[in-house]
């Protein structure tokens, strides 16, 4: 069978790469273009990013001398075609699969990937730091950051410029411009232009007239470089880039190599110590019909038909988390015109695109830029509207001390929805929501709720939405629900109370969050083993539901908490007021079941779990060694059980 790839096949590194010829490139860009997508149609991930870098990367690998040279992507969803090209190919079909490769770039996976990078804007602070290290070392290698112009929405960014600009450590940026059009028509003038100011003729005669100058009185001095770096900025556009500090060349279009290789050649072989940002402009999806034809030029896809694009959906019997919250948050909104939504260029993922439709002039999508998310509806909530700032649990860490100073300190009625709480599959341990439970349940006079299924989460959105005197998070799975009959707009829940499920008297499991099936499992697990179990469903952490604990501990030989969180969450808070209240010295078997403390990598949910140590096999092994009962000897009663629904659904 005659291959689709025969060059790409005789590249299995860089190295193999640089020693093709320049004409050679074009074919090779192409085929990797084609292994990309094919490879995507198996496994799903992110593919228009990747599609609209591979000329890029192709040129990259080609001009510079990696891994000796620092290639860092920002963010890693753009580098399947870097995977492939640096080693990795015979493995690309097992991206975000247990075991297989990562969907970012990850250093333990390989020497092309010196940073990790599944969050945005953070390449250039790193860049930075790899640039000071080999100063500082004697080193001359090069480092290159390559940027979506997305993650120029966020701070960090800026703070990472303002800081190479204004340091002597050469970084090579490259702005890769795919959604913005921040820049003009791409044709051959720019590109020439662009050759032109990058070039080693150019930059010895911008010397000699910077040396010139530099005879001139002190104001004419400044006056002639202003004058300058603002004609270059006339005729490419980068004066804002100049003023951070950088030497702008471009745009150039990313996908014509012709255009391309000369000036990362010009860059590279440069004298100068100044850094430089090089303009590309780039489009997403491309090269594959349906990507270029889709509105979000197919970003993140499951598996797919190759040929028609068209992805394979799962039959589903339940809404997932994600619609459910949207649609209870269009709910509140329809009744309450205070109800507002922010979020920080997530708005698919969170859901917040279907209320944008609903409500166009009340959602606000501000970028890649958490902590400005966070004090933005700060100042919303200061003027008597109601706030939600809807943002995944792993990226409400960036904002944290927007939450502390600007939301909790001044009880400030902001209301986090977290979605993507606990493990989340393929996305692996960088999107996992292990620890907002614990990052936030250390601050004083915030309301902490977790979704034990569909219906709740409808209620705990009315709940947030009714808390007007204090901030509010509510937390949620990714996934589908369980298949519960949905109501049209939930209930207020009593603030700091849980519901009983299921009554028994030797053993209580207590659940917070989206854990509460696998603990009904165990109890009927128990159950059958001669054990009477009590379910409970939390329901909130903060406040904690004190009167409810006591029961349990009370009425139980062995009471097991059980949360999709890290060490210093509910479990933790459960322990402290039982300690407190003189609860454990009776001889109470307590037993609080988290995530372990280390990071869990991609594999299916039910597999990362049951590898966590959270499923109902786990929980009746907790029970049963808590009371000294060995699994293998204990035999199986079955007998009747209580079972009471509670409050709430």
């Amino acid at each position: 069978m005659t291959s689709r790839t025969p060059l790409l096949d005789t590249v299995p590194t860089p190295a193999e790469l640089r020693a093709l010829k320049a004409g050679q490139l074009r074919q090779l860009a192409d085929e990797l273009r084609v292994e990309t997508i094919d490879a995507v149609s198996v496994t799903g991930g992110h593919l228009g990013a990747g599609l609209g870098v591979v000329e890029l990367t192709v040129a990259l690998h080609y001009v510079f001398d990696t891994p000796s040279d620092r290639l860092i992507w920002d963010v890693g969803h753009q580098c399947y075609p870097h995977k492939i090209l640096t080693g990795r190919r015979d493995r690309i079909r097992t991206l975000r699969m247990g075991g297989g490769l990562s969907g970012f770039t990850k250093r333990t996976e390989s020497a092309y990937d010196p940073f990790g990078a599944a969050h945005s804007s953070t390449a250039m602070s790193a860049g930075l730091g790899m640039a000071v290290a080999r100063d500082r070392l004697g080193r001359r290698n090069h480092v290159v950051c390559v940027v979506g112009d997305g993650a120029m929405s966020a701070g960090m960014a800026y703070e990472a410029m303002n800081n190479i600009g204004s340091g002597q450590s050469r970084v090579i940026v490259i702005l890769n411009d795919n959604d913005m059009s921040i820049a003009p028509p791409v044709g051959a003038l720019s590109a020439y232009l662009s050759r032109l100011i990058s070039s080693k003729p150019f930059l010895t005669l911008r010397h000699i007239a910077e040396d010139l100058a530099d005879q001139l009185p002190r104001p004419l001095r400044k006056a002639a470089r202003r004058a300058e770096e603002y004609a270059r900025g006339m005729v490419t556009g980068g004066t804002l880039f100049e003023e951070l500090g950088f030497y702008y060349i471009g745009p150039i279009d990313g996908h014509n190599l012709d255009h391309l290789l000369p000036v990362l050649q010009n860059v590279r072989d440069a004298e100068d110590d100044k850094p430089v940002l090089i303009h590309v402009v780039t489009k997403k999806g491309k090269g594959y019909a349906p990507a270029e034809a889709s509105a979000d030029k197919l970003h993140a896809v499951t598996k797919f038909d190759v040929i028609t694009g068209a992805q394979a959906k799962p039959k589903s019997n339940a809404p997932t988390y994600t619609r459910v919250f949207a649609n209870a948050l269009i709910a509140e909104a329809e009744a309450d015109r205070r109800v507002l939504a922010v979020t920080a260029a997530m708005p698919s993922g969170t859901g917040l695109d279907l209320f944008g439709q609903r409500f166009p002039d009340r959602c606000f999508d501000v970028g890649i830029a958490e902590q400005h998310a966070v004090t933005f509806a700060a100042g919303l909530a200061t003027e008597g509207f109601k706030p939600f700032c809807a943002i995944y649990s792993t990226f409400l860490q960036r904002a944290y001390d927007q939450v502390v100073h600007d939301v909790v300190l001044q009880h400030l009625p902001v209301r986090f929805a977290l979605d993507r709480a606990g493990l989340v599959g393929a996305d692996g341990a960088t999107h996992a929501g292990a620890f907002d439970v614990a990052y936030l349940g250390c601050l004083p006079d915030i309301v902490l709720m977790a979704a034990a299924d569909e219906v709740e989460l409808m209620h705990m959105v009315a709940t947030s939405a009714a808390i007007d005197d204090r901030a509010s998070a509510l937390r949620y799975p990714r996934g589908e629900g369980v298949g519960l009959e949905m109501p049209e707009r939930g209930l207020i829940l009593p603030i700091g109370k849980g519901r009983v499920v299921q009554e028994g008297s030797k053993v209580a499991l207590l659940s917070y969050g989206a854990r509460l099936g696998e603990a009904r499992k165990a109890a009927a697990e128990l159950a059958a083993r001669g054990l009477s179990t009590t379910v409970a469903d939390a329901r909130f952490a903060k406040p904690l539901d004190e009167d409810l604990v006591r029961q349990l501990a009370l009425h139980h030989e062995v009471l097991i908490t059980i949360e999709e969180g890290s060490v210093g969450g509910f479990g933790s808070f459960v322990l402290q007021f039982l300690a407190t209240s003189g609860l454990l010295d009776g001889g109470l078997k307590i037993r609080p079941m988290v995530l372990p403390d280390r990071f869990i990598d991609q594999d299916s949910p039910e597999r990362q779990y049951e590898e966590a140590g959270l499923s109902a096999r786990a929980i009746v092994a907790t029970a049963m060694a808590a009371l000294g009962i060995p699994a293998d000897r204990l035999s199986v009663v079955r007998g009747p059980r209580r079972d009471h629904s509670g409050t709430g659904g």
